[in-house]
């Protein structure tokens, strides 16, 4: 069973009521060796490691022997075919590597490709559901099964178009665009609702893979990763009107802001009012977190619930620049005592407030 997973609960709702007035919630993820981790033998194929539900079942179990989870941190299991999944719901292939996946895109002229809609025979659409039934009947109360990764709007239609092509066009198909991304949407919101009515009887609460609990209601990530490669005018043109459809069927949301490339639209995000927060990634190669402190403000004194992951040595300046109703920080580190640590550095900071 997951230790103290009432008190998780409890603070999970603290956080969306934004009623955490100790610390933030903090999920630390510790490395934890144990001679109990069984070495695995991966498939060779990626593909078949990817498809092999028994195999990513017994791993995943090997990650939990091996990992401490401390602060509001909890196991989840993420039944995943990559980014594109949606994609492939909607009529694209995916390829499959080591570590991640890609869509192989099926649109080469709009006017020869169908309408966009939920197939319940489609192939990819019914291994989701397969590999997401399986980790529910081997949960049985030793970790949380999320909802699968499910890039909607203008990210769909990457996944079917190419991202240049898509890019392209915005000048080039503008009403296409607009039209086809309106028709990923019933898709999206079909998958989402049928896997949570999958989830819900086997657990409380609902999750996904940004490592938010939600213990009372469906919720859900919105994003557009195209984003970072259009203008503010074009975000309101193509992007807002689908991205307002999402926010407004989730009953809970977050928004995954993926690099400096898309902050130019986070103004705009933040007058959204339904928007329940911000996960704010600044990427690869780039500052970390406690660099980003008049963003995370800015977040913030807007109203929304923050995500931030931290390195070990932002936890304190973070803290010390934001209040910690709905702040949620994401760190790892080697040990559980240097984790037992910066949870303990985050509580002083506000008893001296």
């Amino acid at each position: 069973m997951i230790e103290n997973y009432d008190k998780i609960e409890q603070r999970w709702r603290e956080f969306w009521n934004k009623e955490n007035h100790d610390r933030p919630i903090i999920s630390v993820y510790a490395k934890n060796s144990t001679d109990k981790v069984i070495s695995l033998k991966r498939p060779e194929n990626n593909k078949d490691a990817w498809l092999d539900i028994d195999y990513q079942i017994k791993n995943f179990r090997n990650y939990i022997k091996n990992t401490g989870f401390l602060g509001e941190a909890f196991p989840v299991f993420n039944p995943n075919l990559g980014p594109d999944f949606l994609g492939s719901l909607c009529g694209c292939e995916i390829e499959f590597g080591t570590d991640t996946s890609w869509s192989v895109p099926c649109i080469d002229d709009y006017e020869d490709f169908p309408p966009i809609k939920f197939d319940e025979k489609n192939p990819w659409w019914k291994k989701m559901c397969e590999i997401t039934k399986a980790a529910l009947e081997d949960s049985k109360g030793d970790y949380l099964v999320g909802i699968t990764d499910l890039h909607a709007g203008a990210d769909g239609l990457v996944s079917l178009r190419g991202p240049e092509n898509a890019a392209f066009d915005i000048y080039d198909e503008p009403e296409q665009f607009k039209l086809r991304v309106n028709e990923i949407f019933p898709v999206f919101k079909e998958a989402a609702l049928r896997l949570n009515d999958m989830i819900s009887p086997y657990q409380k609460g609902c999750t996904n893979w940004m490592g938010i609990l939600n213990p009372d209601n469906f919720w859900y990530v919105a994003s557009c990763d195209f984003s970072c490669m259009i203008s503010p005018e074009n975000f309101e043109e193509f992007i807002i009107p689908e991205l307002l459809k999402e926010i407004e069927f989730l009953p809970a949301s977050f928004y995954h802001l993926d690099g400096p490339g898309a902050l130019r639209h986070l103004d705009r995000l933040l007058q959204i009012e339904k928007l329940g927060g911000i996960q704010w990634v600044y990427g690869a190669g780039q500052p970390s977190a406690k660099h980003w402190i008049p963003t995370l403000q800015k977040i913030q004194n807007a109203g929304k619930c923050v995500e931030v992951a931290c390195e070990l040595d932002d936890i304190v300046p973070v803290c010390e620049n934001l209040k910690p109703e709905g702040v949620h920080l994401i760190c790892y580190t080697d040990d559980t005592e240097t984790g037992k640590a910066v949870i303990k550095d985050a509580e002083r900071v506000y008893l001296h407030k």
